[in-house]
C-alpha cells in the first residue's frame, strides 16, 4: 500500500499521515489528562487515553477505508470502511494486554467505537456488539454479527497490506506487552471475552447490568471526552503544545482589590450609618469566608455551601472563595454556573472590567448559547484563521474561568454531545461554583447530587453552592460521604442584621390559604402598581408567566405617564446600533417626557434590549423617579437594580426570596416592601399562572403557602428573617419529607451507565420552540441578508461567524401545537437559516408581529391572515 493518510491531501494541503496523526493525538493527551488522574481501579487515566489515542483510527489502514478517503469518497465496500468498531477491539485488547481492569478495559472499548458518535447504553452496546451466535450465518446474522465479519475481513485487509504500520503501532499501543499477530490471531476468542464481561450466567444470554460499577459511567465519559478533545482539535489543526489546552488564571489579588474599591465607592455615595453597616457585614462576612476556605481545603473537603442574603455581595465572595480554593488546591480553573442567560452577561460584564480582558481570552469564556464562545490566541495568526479551532477552544472550557449555565454543565455530565463532551476534561481539579442551585428543576434533584459526587470523586473538583435559599440538596443525598461545609459563620446574623424588607400576604393570598379560591383581578393589581407611582414610589412586579405579565402591563400602561420601552425605540432608531445607544441619554429623555414610567421585561424581548433597558431602570430607580417594571421571573436573579415596593405572583418561597432582593437592596431606605399576591388567570385561561407553572407535577404552592402562614408572628406579619431562613428552611424540609423530591430513575441511569436515557434527559422544558432573528435597525438587516447568503452559498464557516454575531438579537419563542397561534405567526415569518430554524422578523416589514414595548407578539387574527 502507498502512503497511509489519517486524513487525505485536499485544497492544497498535505494529506496527514495515519501513524503521525495516531501519535499527535497520544501525545496531546499528556496536555489534557493530568499524571495525577486515575482510574477508580487505581489506574493512571493518562495512560489508558494514550492506549486509546494509539488505535482509535487503527482502522483506517484497510485498503477499503484508503480508497474510500482518496477516491472522492468512493461508496464502495461500504461495510469494510467503517473504522471505529475495530478501533474499538484493539483498545479493548491493547488494554487487557497491558493488566488494566475489565472494567477500563470496557470503557476504552465504548470509547473508541463512539469517539464520533454519542455515547449509549453502555451493557447493551458492549454486549450486543461482541455476541456472536453459534451456528449463524448469512442472511440469518444480526447486523452486530455481520459487523463482527466485516472487522474480520478488515483484520485480513491490514494484515496483507499494512502489516508493518499495525505491528508497530500495537507495540506502542500495548507498551510492548502485545502484539499484532496475537489481536489479529485471537479475534474471534475476544469477542466471546468481551460478551462475557456483561452477560448473565445460564444457557439464554443477556445483559446483566450488575456486572458493570457504579463508577463505570463516569469512566467510559471520562475517556471518552478526553480521545474526543485531543482527536478533534488534532484534526482542526491546533497546535500540539501545552500552551493551547492551558488557562490563564484570574487573579484573586485583584479581585480583592476591585471589591475594596467598590466598598470605599459605596461609602461615597450613601448615607454613612446604613454604609458602614453595608459594608461592614459584607467585609465581616468575607473574612469568615476565605478563614473557612482554608480550613476546608486542609480538611480535603469536597462540597461547600456559601449562604448570604441578597445584597451581600454573594456573586464576588463566591468568586473570591473559588480563586482561593483553587490556589491552595494547585487548581487551574473555576466553572462559575448559572440557571439563567439573562444574568451571565452581567456577570462577564463585571469580570471583563475587573481583569480588563474579554472572552476571547484564555482568562474568561462566556458560554451558553447565546454566548460568542471563541479562544484566540492574538500571536497566533493560524489560530485566529481557524474558527473552529477557537470555538473548540472555548467549548471546552480551557480558560481559567469559564461563565455558563447549569444546562451547560449539567447536560454536558449527564449524556452529553459528542462536542459537547469536550468540556468534561477541563473539570478536573477545578472549582465549580452553583449559584443559586435552587433554581433546578425538581425532576433533577436526586440526579445532580450524584453527578456532583461524581466531579468529586472522579474529577478530584470542588464544588461550592451559593445562594440565601439553600435547597439541600446535598444534606439529603447519600452520594457525598459528608455533608457539605458552610463556608459562612454564624449566617443566620447576617439576615437579622441586614434585614432590608417587610413581607406582606395580600388578601388574594390569604384567600389562596384559606380555600385557594379569589385570586387577585389585574384590574386591582394595576391600581396597586398605579398608587405607588402617586406616592412617588417604584415598583417591581415579578409574573409568573409571559401571558400574565404582558396582561398587566397593559393595564398600567394607560396610567403611566412614559413607556421607557418607547423612548429607547426613539433611540436606537436615532443611532442605528443597539450598542451605540447610551443608557444616560434614554434616562435623561424619560425624565424629560414625564413623572413617572412603565417597564416591561420578558423574554420575548432580545437579550440586546434587555440589558440596556435594565441599566435604564437601574439608573432611574437610583435617581429615586417613579418607575413602575413588570417582569417574568428572569429579574429574580442576579440583577442588581433595587425598587422601594416588589409584588410577587404567589411562587415556591426561594422564589419570593429572590424576588425580594430586588427591594431595597442597598439601604436606600429604611424598609421596602414585598407584598405576595395571588393573579388570577389572564384572558381565557383556565388556571391561575402560578397554578399553571407551580402545581405541574408535584403540586408546591399549597406546601409555600402553608409555610408562610406558620412562620407570621402573633400579629400577623412576616419579617425578612422569618421568610428568607425560617420559611426557607421548612418548605425545603417539607418538600424532601414530604415530596419526595427529585426522580430516583435519574440517578439509576448514572449507576447503571444508561447514558442513551441520560441523553434524553433536559433541564429546560422540552416543548417546541423557534429561533427567531428580529431585525431593527438597517445594520441588522444586513446582517441576517449576509447571514441568509452565507446559507445559500454553502460557506459554513461565515454562516457559524454570523450566526455568533447576531444571538443578542434573536429570541426563542416557544409554542406548544402545530396548530397553535403562535406557531401560526412563527410560520408567517420568513425562513432565514432554513437547517437552523431560524425565522427573520423585520419589524419594518412585519410590525404586526412586534411591539415596542413587550417585544415579539402574536397577531390579532384578521381576515386577510384567514384567506392566505
Amino acid at each position: 500500500m502507498a502512503t497511509i493518510y489519517s486524513h487525505p491531501p485536499e485544497d492544497g494541503r498535505p494529506g496527514t499521515e495515519l501513524l503521525d496523526h495516531l501519535d499527535d493525538v497520544a501525545a496531546r493527551v499528556g496536555h489534557v489528562v493530568s499524571a495525577d488522574a486515575t482510574t477508580p481501579a487505581g489506574e493512571s487515566l493518562r495512560a489508558v487515553a494514550e492506549t486509546l489515542a494509539y488505535v482509535h483510527d487503527f482502522g483506517k489502514a484497510t485498503t477499503y477505508f484508503q480508497e474510500y478517503l482518496l477516491d472522492d469518497r468512493s461508496p464502495d465496500h461500504e461495510e469494510y470502511r467503517y473504522h471505529a468498531p475495530i478501533g474499538s477491539f484493539a483498545a479493548y485488547y491493547a488494554l487487557d494486554a497491558q493488566g488494566f481492569a475489565t472494567e477500563t478495559c470496557l470503557a476504552g472499548f465504548v470509547a473508541v467505537a463512539k469517539h464520533h458518535g454519542r455515547l449509549s447504553d453502555i451493557a447493551e452496546y458492549v454486549h450486543t456488539r461482541a455476541h456472536r451466535r453459534e451456528g449463524i450465518s448469512g442472511g440469518e446474522m444480526n447486523s452486530a454479527e455481520r459487523q463482527q465479519n466485516a472487522v474480520a475481513k478488515q483484520l485480513q485487509d491490514i494484515d496483507e497490506h499494512a502489516n508493518d504500520l499495525a505491528t508497530e503501532l500495537f507495540e506502542r499501543a500495548t507498551d510492548d506487552h502485545g502484539d499484532w499477530e496475537s489481536f489479529y490471531d485471537g479475534f474471534a476468542e475476544l469477542l466471546g471475552e468481551i460478551a462475557d464481561t456483561v452477560a448473565t450466567s445460564g444457557t439464554v444470554p443477556g445483559v446483566d447490568r450488575d456486572a458493570l460499577s457504579r463508577s463505570c459511567y463516569a469512566l467510559v465519559i471520562q475517556c471518552w471526552s478526553t480521545l474526543v478533545l485531543a482527536d478533534k482539535t488534532s484534526a482542526a489543526g491546533a497546535e500540539n503544545s501545552p500552551k493551547t489546552y492551558a488557562a490563564s488564571a484570574p487573579s484573586g489579588d485583584r479581585l480583592d482589590s476591585y471589591i475594596e474599591t467598590i466598598e470605599d465607592d459605596v461609602s461615597a455615595d450613601l448615607d454613612g450609618a446604613r454604609s458602614e453597616q453595608l459594608n461592614y457585614h459584607r467585609s465581616r462576612a468575607r473574612e469568615s469566608i476565605l478563614g473557612n476556605t482554608a480550613a476546608f481545603a486542609d480538611e480535603d473537603g469536597s462540597v461547600a455551601t456559601l449562604t448570604l442574603p441578597t445584597g451581600m455581595g454573594k456573586t464576588l465572595s463566591g468568586l473570591s472563595a473559588a480563586f482561593d480554593l483553587r490556589d491552595r488546591l494547585d487548581g487551574e480553573r473555576v466553572v462559575y454556573a448559572l440557571p439563567f442567560t439573562s444574568i451571565i452577561d452581567q456577570v462577564v460584564s463585571e469580570v471583563e472590567e475587573i481583569y480588563e480582558t474579554d472572552t476571547a481570552g484564555r482568562l474568561l469564556t462566556a458560554h451558553h448559547h447565546l454566548a460568542e464562545t471563541t479562544i484566540r490566541d492574538r500571536d497566533d495568526e493560524e489560530a485566529d484563521r481557524n474558527d473552529d479551532v477557537a470555538g473548540m477552544l472555548a467549548e471546552s472550557w480551557r480558560a481559567g474561568l469559564t461563565v455558563t449555565t447549569f444546562v451547560q454543565l449539567f447536560e454536558s455530565l449527564a449524556g452529553p454531545a459528542n462536542r459537547q463532551s469536550m468540556k468534561l476534561p477541563a473539570l478536573r481539579n477545578s472549582v465549580v461554583v452553583l449559584d443559586e442551585p435552587q433554581s433546578l428543576p425538581l425532576d433533577w434533584w436526586q440526579l445532580v447530587p450524584r453527578l456532583v459526587a461524581m466531579l468529586t470523586e472522579r474529577y478530584d473538583a470542588t464544588v461550592i453552592a451559593m445562594t440565601a435559599t439553600q435547597p439541600e440538596l446535598f444534606e439529603h443525598s447519600t452520594e457525598l460521604v459528608d455533608d457539605p461545609t458552610e463556608l459562612v459563620d454564624d449566617r443566620d446574623s447576617y439576615f437579622e442584621a441586614v434585614e432590608r424588607v417587610s413581607y406582606e400576604l395580600d388578601a388574594s393570598t390569604e384567600r389562596y390559604i384559606d380555600d385557594q379560591t379569589g385570586p387577585k383581578s389585574y384590574d386591582a393589581a394595576a391600581d396597586a402598581l398605579v398608587d405607588s407611582l402617586d406616592a412617588g414610589e417604584s415598583a417591581l412586579a415579578v409574573c409568573n408567566t409571559i401571558d400574565s405579565t404582558r396582561e398587566l402591563t397593559e393595564r398600567v400602561n394607560d396610567a403611566a405617564q412614559v413607556d421607557v420601552a418607547e423612548v429607547y425605540a426613539d433611540e436606537l432608531d436615532a443611532v442605528g446600533d443597539v450598542d451605540a445607544v447610551d443608557p444616560a441619554a434614554v434616562v435623561d429623555c424619560v425624565v424629560e417626557r414625564g413623572d413617572d414610567a412603565l417597564l416591561h421585561l420578558s423574554t420575548r424581548l432580545r437579550p440586546a434590549d434587555r440589558l440596556t433597558l435594565i441599566e435604564v431602570a437601574k439608573a432611574l430607580t437610583e435617581r429615586g423617579y417613579p418607575l413602575v417594571t413588570v417582569s417574568t421571573q428572569l429579574v429574580e436573579a442576579g440583577v442588581d437594580i433595587s425598587f422601594d415596593r416588589v409584588y410577587r405572583d404567589l411562587a415556591p418561597i426561594d422564589s419570593i426570596v429572590q424576588a425580594a432582593g430586588r427591594c431595597n437592596r442597598s439601604f436606600e431606605r429604611s424598609r421596602g416592601r414585598v407584598i405576595v399576591w395571588w393573579l388570577d388567570a389572564p384572558g381565557e385561561q383556565a388556571k391561575t399562572p402560578a397554578e399553571a407553572v407551580y402545581n405541574r407535577g408535584t403540586s408546591l404552592l399549597p406546601v409555600a403557602a402553608d409555610t408562610l402562614d406558620s412562620v407570621r408572628g402573633d400579629d400577623g406579619t412576616l419579617s425578612e428573617t422569618a421568610v428568607a431562613r425560617d420559611a426557607v428552611e421548612k418548605y425545603y424540609d417539607r418538600l424532601h419529607a414530604e415530596k419526595d423530591v427529585g426522580k430516583q430513575a435519574y440517578a439509576e441511569f448514572v449507576d447503571e451507565a444508561r447514558a442513551d436515557e441520560l441523553g434524553k434527559l433536559s433541564l429546560i422544558d422540552q416543548r417546541r420552540t423557534a429561533d427567531v432573528l428580529v431585525s431593527r435597525t438597517d445594520a441588522e438587516r444586513e446582517l441576517a441578508e449576509r447571514l441568509r447568503e452565507a446559507d445559500r452559498s454553502f460557506d459554513f464557516e461565515t454562516m457559524r461567524r454570523l450566526l455568533d454575531e447576531s444571538k443578542s438579537f434573536r429570541i426563542s419563542v416557544p409554542y406548544y401545537r402545530e396548530d397553535s397561534a403562535t406557531a401560526d405567526a412563527i410560520k408567517d415569518l420568513p425562513k432565514l437559516v432554513e437547517d437552523e430554524g431560524l425565522y427573520q422578523l423585520d419589524v419594518r416589514r412585519y410590525d404586526s408581529h412586534f411591539d415596542k414595548t413587550i417585544g415579539f407578539v402574536v397577531p390579532e387574527s384578521t381576515v386577510d391572515h384567514q384567506f392566505l
